[in-house]
């Protein structure tokens, strides 16, 4: 626990929450080996000094300690910024060119947002990291590399591994140590230890008296959910450093510098994928008829196996037919009302356009339902009626019965 204080003295790091000085130590107990680190953690909570920790008490720490901002370079350029070039290998490389990863040699480099690589530059780095190996842009040669690797990303790795964004063998190369940086909403009393550091840097900065808060200000500052995190939180304290004249931050002076701000720390909703966002009535109302034909096209799949499990049209009409009658009737009113209610929609949006559309009711009738069946059973068997008898699922006399009935040939 001492090493970590002292750490945070030399880097600057302010809080005592338990998962940053988790994240701290782990920092330290790797930075003796040569281990890859993936550093996961929202933007702005300051995932860029953990690599410099691990890089300062390394074996490293007299070599090249380089910071690339992958999601910062152009796709056609980052192989040869990352690689190095040779003459001539692309329009403009009038000279031979080293790569970070070659500046960078017997030191470290850190990759931050790495997830923003192409694929085809994983592919390079991957080779990097298992065989200590590379060639530049335009070359043949294979050229060797001592080079540790410390990667960060603000995005969830397995999520881009899933939409074929991220390698998944790159990834678990390069999460040999994984260090979490946990989100400024969560470390609590830090936030407003955090706050009164900023505000004391910028006194001195702009040469005034520093800016303090309120009680009820300092509340609102640790029930705010932070999406920007500590670059947000400095940001804040900068802005009311230099724009309020009153020195004594009061609620509702804060309140106006943090956007949609609420009382309480609301838990984050979370898109279900079968939760369906509509944007008018209009898809509503389109939904539900949809889902009423679903709810038909059910009703005769219950029916077809009614009669093929061995019931004939009066033990159908003695058992069902009254729980069908209903169904049958409360759809059709539900579907007249929303109906009623497209064309009222509609006229009152668009009251000069007259709807042209022909609508095609299904019929519902379980006679004209039989009836059809028993036509496309007959036709498939050439009207050998005890082949479609089997097919249906009836008797072949209940089957003649019914043919005689609807005066089917």
């Amino acid at each position: 626990m001492e090493e970590v204080q002292k750490i945070k003295q030399r880097f600057g790091i302010v809080g005592n929450y338990p998962g940053l000085n988790r994240a701290i130590d782990i920092a330290i107990q790797v930075a003796s080996t040569d281990l890859s680190v993936l550093i996961m953690g929202e933007s702005g909570t300051g995932k860029e000094v953990f690599p410099q920790i691990i890089h300062q008490y390394s074996s490293r720490k007299h070599g090249k300690y380089i910071a690339v901002n992958c999601g910062a370079i152009p796709e056609g350029t980052i192989d040869s910024e990352l690689f190095g070039h040779e003459k001539g290998a692309f329009t403009g490389a009038t000279d031979s060119r080293k790569g970070y990863f070659e500046v960078a040699n017997g030191g470290t480099i850190f990759l931050d947002e790495v997830a923003e690589l192409p694929l085809s530059t994983q592919v390079r780095l991957l080779r990097v990291l298992e065989t200590g190996e590379f060639i530049r842009v335009g070359s043949s040669s294979v050229q060797k590399v001592n080079v540790r690797v410390i990667a960060a990303t603000n995005v969830d790795v397995l999520d881009s591994i899933r939409e074929a964004k991220f390698r998944e063998d790159l990834y678990y190369r390069l999460n040999t140590v994984p260090i979490s940086i946990p989100s400024l909403r969560e470390r609590g009393e830090d936030i407003a230890l955090l706050f009164r550091k900023f505000a004391r840097d910028f006194a001195d900065k702009y040469r005034m008296p520093p800016i303090g808060l309120k009680p009820d200000a300092g509340a609102v500052l640790e029930n705010y959910r932070w999406p920007g995190n500590i670059r947000q939180l400095k940001n804040i304290a900068e802005q009311l450093s230099i724009i309020e004249q009153s020195r004594e931050i009061d609620k509702f002076v804060l309140e106006k510098y943090l956007p949609d701000y609420q009382n309480v720390k609301l838990p984050a909703l979370i898109r279900r994928e079968e939760q369906a966002s509509f944007s008018s009535e209009r898809e509503i109302l389109y939904k539900v008829l949809f889902d009423m034909k679903k709810d038909m096209n059910d009703l005769k799949k219950l029916v077809a196996d009614l009669l093929r499990d061995g019931y004939d049209e009066t033990e159908i009409q003695g058992n069902h037919a009254n729980t069908v009658r209903k169904l049958y009737q409360s759809m059709e009113e539900t579907r007249d009302e929303v109906q009623q209610d497209l064309s009222m929609e509609k006229e009152s949006r668009h009251p000069d356009i007259q709807d042209t559309e022909e609508v095609i009711e299904e019929s519902l009738s379980l006679e004209e339902k039989e009836i059809e069946m028993i036509t496309k059973a007959l036709e498939k068997y050439h009207g050998k009626r005890k082949r479609a008898a089997v097919e249906l699922g009836i008797s072949e006399r209940t089957l003649y019965r019914k043919i005689k009935e609807y005066g089917l040939s």
